[in-house]
């Protein structure tokens, strides 16, 4: 797994990669979450960022920051978000500044990350992990990705395709394979 994109320093991140590559501990996270974004133009709306189709694209439409929100019925463990950008073709539309926020909904919010895009082209990968080594995810009910800026000062922006993956549960620890039903796991045992 890339942990970010050729990181010139901490916070910026430039390059991007061609290929999506996740490391198999985990999983996609969004699929189980509501998306909302905070304006849209007509046809480039919420459905575009999760598409899979690296030539669609969500357009905001407003004043920065423009916002996407991703709600989870329940609390969940997040450990990564990457997003695909293209500033060869997006230009100014481009974002350049970006935070990430978690909270149980939109009234305790508070910045987990803060990164600066050097003209990405590509998947960029942004870890959700803390300073602190034993912080290796976030538990929230909510994440909210804020684009603060774009390139070249423009006003909207284009993002091409979000995930957010989490950590693949695993009910008995330090075991190689998970069991399919409850009652599996309730005969079996650690040795």
């Amino acid at each position: 797994m890339a942990d970010s994109s050729e990181g010139e320093e901490e916070g910026k991140l430039s390059g991007g990669n061609q290929q999506l590559a996740v490391d198999e501990e985990l999983r996609e996270m969004a699929k189980k979450a509501a998306w909302s974004v905070s304006s849209c133009k007509p046809g480039n709306g919420v459905a575009s960022i999760r598409d899979d189709n690296l030539d669609s694209y969500w357009q905001s439409d407003g004043a920065q920051p423009h916002l996407v929100n991703i709600q989870f019925q329940k609390k969940v463990r997040l450990q990564l978000v990457v997003l695909y950008v293209d500033f060869k073709l997006d230009e100014s539309y481009t974002p350049s500044k970006i935070s990430i926020r978690a909270g149980d909904g939109f009234h305790n919010l508070k910045e987990i990350k803060a990164v600066e895009l050097v003209k990405p082209t590509g998947w960029v990968y942004i870890s959700l992990s803390g300073t602190d080594p034993r912080e290796t995810f976030v538990n929230t009910f909510m994440l909210q990705i804020a684009i603060l800026s774009n390139h070249l000062n423009g006003r909207d922006t284009h993002v091409r395709q979000i995930k957010v993956y989490g950590p693949r549960p695993n009910p008995i620890p330090r075991q190689p394979f998970q069991f399919t039903s409850n009652e599996f796991i309730t005969y079996s045992i650690l040795r």
